[in-house]
């Protein structure tokens, strides 16, 4: 083992065994498990967040298997490593590749891979942190299994805490008192890499042999040397949060210097463009519509722009959004209507706006006494569109702003009895 690589790396698991957490994948019994043991492994895309052991599983495969083993990076990697692999491999009878942060490689480097794939000249092991649904494209993603690694959990953590202190070699230089765990755990975000990594420059950066590690004491080394923004993805989860916390908050000033932070760091412009996209339905919503028609005009842009010129395009939805009204109405509607369906069960359609394209339909009273709202007076008849069980809930309460409050009064104009707004 060399004693220079980074703590994560030196006890990097070796073995299905040693991987903490991940059971429902790696345990006894396990389809994935199962599938190394029997050596027909399918090509697969390995998708969760960072540190939670999709390089170990592939270097574990490759190490069962004793086959030719590849490694790419999304980041460095082009069509030209991609052929070159490819033509290497053809001189075995079976070969593994591994491409960490596959979702970076554009549609023409994937379509290099799909032909050896589907051959079996290659098997691919791809790695993601984004949704492989949006980020690889069909035709590969047909030919992959899709495994989901889970977060690592509070106890997982603190099993890797305990085993790097009674197991690494440079730490049993250290007589080490664990006291507090809440700042390393909270810090490292779920990521065993950045865990372990935080956890050896705690205890590095003291020059005792007798070290206590509390809380106070990781916030003080955390906030002197860690990296303020990682290009291979450190900060990743940590940024893009306070990003949205910003916009979220009203403060386009933050929201431009957190974006900044994001871009000077490298980080993919779709998956930028993408939250925006969320955030205006999630927390601007109908306070103002506009908000999700240009979230969604950027994402369309970036894709066919491209840094550096998306920085512009980004930064400008970035402001919109922050300087917008603000309504989460719309994800409390969907909290309330789910708790009726939870409650109630699948309450049936009441008759009279059942469709009834058949005369038994129609002899069953389906679609009897519906009333066509365009002949009403202003386009609108009151009547019952909701089962009898929870008739007259309100389940979208307008919030307090200029463009609700006009949806408000509209309603209220129409429902004049029936729901309270």
């Amino acid at each position: 083992m060399n004693e220079h690589a980074p703590l994560a790396e030196r006890l990097r698991p070796q073995t299905l065994d040693d991987l903490v957490e991940q059971e429902h994948l790696t345990g006894k019994g396990s389809i994935l498990r199962n599938a190394i043991e029997q050596h027909k492994i399918p090509s697969m895309i390995l998708w969760g967040p960072p540190g939670v052991g999709k390089t170990t599983i592939a270097n574990i495969i490759a190490h069962t298997l004793s086959v030719p083993y590849f490694q790419l990076s999304a980041i460095s990697s082009g069509v030209k490593e991609v052929r070159e692999v490819i033509e290497e491999a053809k001189q075995t009878s079976q070969a593994v590749l591994f491409i960490d942060e596959i979702h970076r490689f554009n549609k023409g480097q994937q379509d290099a891979l799909l032909g050896a794939v589907e051959k079996g000249i290659i098997t691919l092991i791809g790695a993601t942190t984004e949704n492989p649904s949006f980020e690889v494209n069909s035709a590969l993603l047909s030919r992959c299994q899709v495994y989901v690694l889970k977060p690592l959990q509070e106890k997982g953590l603190i099993e890797l805490l305990n085993q790097a202190i009674t197991k690494d070699s440079i730490l049993q230089q250290y007589r080490i008192d664990l006291k507090e765990t809440t700042a390393l755990i909270n810090i490292s975000g779920g990521d065993a890499r950045k865990l372990l990594n935080l956890l050896e420059l705690v205890v590095t950066s003291s020059n005792k042999k007798d070290i206590i590690i509390t809380d106070e004491e990781v916030m003080k080394v955390a906030q002197k040397k860690i990296a303020l923004y990682d290009k291979q993805g450190e900060q990743h989860y940590d940024i893009i949060s306070a990003f949205i916390k910003c916009i979220r908050g009203s403060d386009p000033n933050a929201a431009a210097y957190w974006l900044m932070r994001m871009i000077d760091g490298g980080e993919d412009v779709k998956f930028i463009a993408r939250r925006m996209v969320i955030l205006a339905s999630e927390d601007i919503g109908n306070a103002n519509p506009n908000a999700l028609l240009l979230a969604n005009s950027t994402f369309d842009a970036v894709n066919k722009i491209g840094y550096p010129e998306a920085t512009i395009i980004l930064m400008q939805c970035a402001i919109y959004l922050a300087s917008s009204a603000k309504s989460n109405a719309v994800v409390d509607t969907i909290a309330a209507v789910s708790r009726a369906i939870q409650q109630y069960g699948d309450l049936p359609v009441p008759l009279h706006i059942r469709n009834a394209p058949t005369r038994m339909m129609k002899d069953m009273n389906y679609g009897k006494d519906y009333q066509y709202s365009h002949l009403g007076e202003n386009n609108f008849i009151e009547q019952e569109y909701l089962p009898k069980e929870i008739a007259g809930t309100v389940f979208y309460e307008p919030q307090q702003n200029a463009r609700e409050n006009e949806l408000r009064k509209f309603l209220k104009e129409r429902w004049k009895e029936k729901y309270k707004y």
